[in-house]
């Protein structure tokens, strides 16, 4: 059983068209939907499906100009007549030409003479660009060595166009009489009024005075596949680390890329000369920032300040300080948040991209996305700090979790966080502690932080079970495509 389409395109294809443009146009309908139509035909043996494609080829501007004025070789070849010494050939063009006349055996070198090798036959290369220089021409009419020479020489441009014919077979001219000979319209579903109250003789129905056709559906035939549009696995990992972190009572805080050496270093504790502000770590810019009022930091940084440290000793620079760097940590973010919000309570956190001068590997990249989270109050402890960990990462669906020691320059005591992947064993995901006295001592912040981050990459590769920490940036259709929007995250 055909559809409406389908014998409107079979009757002009039984009439004589043989092109699905003009098909397209005698039937007013997209050529697209000619062209299905067709192939559907085709499947039932009804019509037989030609198609090709055919190679056009041109000239370049480049060729154009050769096939105008002449190749260069052959310039070349006319300008030396008996011989030219090679210290008279000065154009740097002429590099080329002497090479391609050495290569067509038109003229040889001897002791420093270029010299014609005698008659320069008129090549398929030049006899191909005249014919050219009167427009484009299908692939198949010309010399291929020919063909093959230009387009290496970039002097040819081709481009391949597909076409379609179409002929009607016996079995198709007998359907299409078949249809010409009957009254009813093809459709492609039956309404709920016709099934209620047609008059029904096998798969034609009459109703309202008119008789109707209905097309017949294979339903063990497989459906094309659909690929929906949805969001990127790793934005959706990122979307439900911060529908968590929302859920538990934080509010999420934004920063600048750019930050200061003051923000990013110094107000963390860390001392000027520590190895992590180094170039091979860090993208520094050649740009001075604004930094606030710093006697404090200085004084924590060379003595300890008021609260027993002994610092780091040495003469602390606000130079040093004012140099801009591209966010080594969204830690920077954090403390300067801290710094504008000294009072309690403070529960806040952020999720953002940072950047490290990293080689490029299966496991590292220069720019990765981070998640950091703080939270300050009175009496605040240490277990708390557990406690909301192991509730995040159990939310994330991480159902063993447990505590190394770590050490990080601006928490104490500090801890790095792992779980446990089957097939994997432990991971460490990421670092935690309680802020020291010399990061929040100097802005007025007088009761604990509770700091964590982890890397939200290295979680992605975990749950999306990837190898490359590169796939989740290179976008890589068959793994988007693949990759189901109900994955567990």
């Amino acid at each position: 059983m055909l559809s409406e389409n389908d014998s409107r395109v079979l009757k002009a294809i039984s009439d004589g068209q043989t092109d699905p443009q003009s098909i397209a146009d005698s039937l007013s309908m997209k050529i697209e939907a000619v062209r299905a139509s067709a192939d559907a035909l085709g499947e039932q043996g009804l019509v037989e499906v030609a198609k090709s494609v055919e190679e056009t080829v041109s000239l370049t501007e480049e060729g154009r100009k050769y096939a105008q004025e002449g190749l260069p070789e052959r310039k070349l070849l006319q300008s030396i007549g008996e011989g030219l010494s090679m210290s008279d050939l000065k154009d740097p063009g002429a590099k080329i030409a002497l090479g391609w006349l050495k290569k067509k055996g038109w003229a040889s070198i001897e002791k420093g003479v270029l010299k014609p090798s005698g008659p320069a036959e008129r090549g398929p290369d030049e006899e191909l660009l005249e014919i050219l220089l009167k427009g484009s021409a299908s692939a198949a009419d010309l010399n291929r060595d020919a063909l093959a020479q230009l387009r290496g020489r970039s002097l040819i441009t081709s481009n391949a166009a597909k076409s379609w014919r179409y002929q009607v077979t016996s079995e198709g001219r007998a359907a299409s009489s078949q249809i010409a000979g009957t009254a009813a319209e093809t459709i492609s579903s039956p309404s709920s009024a016709m099934i209620k109250w047609g008059e029904w003789d096998g798969a034609q129905v009459r109703f309202e005075g008119k008789l109707y056709q209905v097309r017949s559906y294979d339903v063990t035939l497989p459906a094309d596949r659909i690929y929906p549009g949805k969001r990127h696995p790793y934005q959706r990992l990122i979307d439900h680390m911060r529908q968590i972190m929302l859920e538990m009572g934080f509010t999420e805080i934004k920063g600048q890329i750019v930050q200061s050496s003051f923000w990013n270093f110094d107000a963390l504790f860390q001392p000027q000369d520590h190895p992590a502000r180094e170039m091979q770590d860090t993208f520094y810019l050649e740009s001075q920032a604004e930094i606030p009022e710093y006697s404090r930091v200085k004084e924590m940084h060379e003595c300890g300040g008021d609260v027993g440290s002994t610092g780091w000793g040495g003469i602390w620079s606000p130079e040093v300080a004012r140099q801009e760097v591209l966010r080594t940590h969204t830690t920077s973010v954090t403390i300067k948040y801290l710094a504008d919000h000294p009072e309690p309570p403070v529960k806040a956190f952020g999720i953002d991209r940072v950047y490290r001068r990293e080689a490029i590997d299966a496991t590292h990249t220069p720019e990765f996305e981070q998640l950091e989270g703080i939270i300050m109050d009175k009496d605040v402890t240490f277990r708390h700090l557990l406690g909301v960990l192991r509730e995040f990462y159990a939310k994330m669906g991480f159902e063993e979790v447990r505590f190394r020691p770590g050490y990080f320059p601006y928490t104490e005591p500090s801890v790095e966080p792992e779980v446990f992947i089957d097939g994997l064993g432990w991971v460490e995901l990421g670092g935690a502690g309680v802020f020291r006295k010399e990061v929040t001592a100097p802005f007025g912040i007088e009761h604990p932080v509770l700091a964590w981050g982890l890397g939200v990459s290295r979680v992605a590769m975990l749950k999306l079970g990837l190898k490359d920490l590169r796939d989740l940036y290179q976008s890589d259709i068959q793994w988007l495509r693949e990759t189901p929007v109900s994955l567990r995250m």
